[in-house]
């Protein structure tokens, strides 16, 4: 069955030639457009942050960026604002509730393959066009076909291994991943340059693949660092005007003063301080999927609360679930029945610009993201780190590419561990002094690169040079 989507695809792709020379041969009268670059994301736009930051980064530079991809969240305001970025939408395939599921996901990645090589051609012709993966079928064999007839370079960002993802449903050795994993080998070996998320995926790729690329690791935007302590006051207001755990324990005697779970603004002076005794806040953003253990979270705030009610001197704790996902509404389901007395958790989904903030505001990050390959690393904690937020993190291949365990974080294999850091960290809180504090003071001391300044000094001399 699996094997058919081959001889499949390419009939698409032949019924489609025709086209191709059509608007390849307009494209040549036109000429060969040096400054415009189309960016493509067969997901999400809003909930792809690196591709965004490179649309950024390229309008930055001079280039018109034609972005195309899901518009199913709000991306950065800054690319809405920018007159250099064209966000194109793709259609979403058709749902079908018959047939199996293999036979669904063939004819999704047949009608992904015709639209996208028809929206491809119909944009004004590129220099470069920019491809994501995964997912890269039918991405990758559509974006170089459309780049042969178009003079246009492809560029493929490897964020990790599509056929591996598909491994975690089926299982490795299944035909589908497997066909997807020669797919992914043949095609990524056309491509004209490639990006690469960690230095154990470069080598990988040159080893395993023959594919020569270049490593960007991700990299903060400027937007993500510490939050003033007055931003946070407002944060906090906002937010507990919806989630009750931001919302003030006790009333103020003062009724003039302005409270939240964690800080107070004095109305005389307009001045904001913690409050004395405030809960820890800890924060972890997830995407709900199988591949990411929340269980193991779950049952680590559940030892927390144990031994919070065993008399350690722990602080109450807020604990923050961002994101959206598949798995979400079960797992709100299962945090619903805890009874939890020491701990309160909400799972909202922020508002683009207040993650951030969020994060800024933060005492503690976890992270739950397994690698599918155990090559890529998890956005979620460059995030953190760019707002100095220390984070807990459970650990995989190339994890130490990011997490340097005792100096910015903690890693954890289990959730004995996970809380046994949470009680390690927490017991002294909100000691200027504790180890969670020394991890802050760390990451604010190692004058991070932000993606602005490492996009410039890697991905921009390639595209200059070719």
């Amino acid at each position: 069955m699996a094997a058919s989507f081959v001889p499949l695809l390419a009939l698409c792709l032949l019924l489609a030639l025709p086209l191709l020379l059509l608007g390849g041969w307009k494209r040549w009268r036109r000429g060969h457009a040096a400054r415009h670059v189309v960016v493509v994301v067969l997901g999400d736009v809003g909930r792809s942050p690196r591709m965004q930051y490179h649309a950024l980064s390229l309008a930055k530079h001079g280039f018109s960026v034609t972005l195309l991809g899901f518009c199913n969240s709000r991306p950065r305001a800054e690319l809405l604002r920018s007159d250099k970025i064209e966000i194109v939408k793709l259609s979403e395939p058709p749902r079908l509730a018959v047939g199996s599921r293999i036979l669904q996901y063939g004819i999704t990645v047949v009608f992904h393959a015709v639209h996208l090589l028809w929206m491809l051609m119909r944009t004004e012709p590129a220099a470069y066009i920019f491809l994501q993966n995964p997912p890269g079928l039918p991405g990758i064999a559509v974006c170089w076909l459309a780049s042969c007839f178009c003079g246009s370079k492809l560029v493929v960002d490897w964020h990790n291994y599509g056929y591996s993802i598909m491994g975690l449903v089926h299982g490795p050795s299944h035909p589908i991943v497997l066909l997807a994993k020669w797919y992914e080998r043949f095609f990524g070996r056309l491509t004209h340059l490639n990006l690469c998320v960690t230095n154990a995926m470069q080598a990988d790729l040159a080893e395993n693949w023959h594919i020569k690329a270049v490593t960007v690791y991700d990299k903060p935007a400027s937007f993500f660092k510490e939050t003033p302590l007055d931003l946070q006051h407002e944060l906090f207001l906002k937010l507990g005007r919806t989630y009750p755990p931001f919302r003030a324990r006790s009333e103020p005697s003062d009724p003039a003063v302005e409270r939240s779970a964690f800080t107070e603004r004095d109305p005389r002076s307009g001045t904001v301080t913690h409050l004395r005794g405030r809960p820890a806040l800890l924060v972890s953003s997830t995407s709900w999927t199988e591949d990411e253990d929340f269980s193991i979270l779950l049952a680590a705030l559940e030892k927390f609360e144990q031994l919070s009610l065993h008399g350690d001197s722990l602080p109450p704790l807020v604990c923050v679930i961002t994101g959206k996902g598949p798995l979400k509404e079960y797992y709100s389901r299962l945090l619903g029945q805890r009874s939890f007395q020491h701990i309160q958790v909400c799972t909202p989904w922020l508002e683009a610009e207040d993650y951030p903030l969020l994060l800024g505001s933060a005492d503690l990050g976890v992270c739950l993201h397994k690698s599918s390959s155990g090559l890529d690393l998890p956005m979620k904690v460059v995030d953190m780190f760019g707002c100095c937020l220390p984070v807990c993190a459970v650990t995989f291949k190339c994890l130490h590419e990011l997490v340097k365990h005792e100096e910015n974080g903690l890693v954890f294999e289990d959730s004995d561990e996970l809380a046994a850091q949470f009680q390690m960290l927490f017991s002294e809180f909100p000691d200027p002094v504790s180890k969670l504090n020394l991890f802050r003071k760390n990451l604010r001391e190692s004058q991070q690169l932000r993606w602005d300044e490492s996009w410039e000094r890697t991905v921009l001399p390639l595209l200059m040079d070719t």
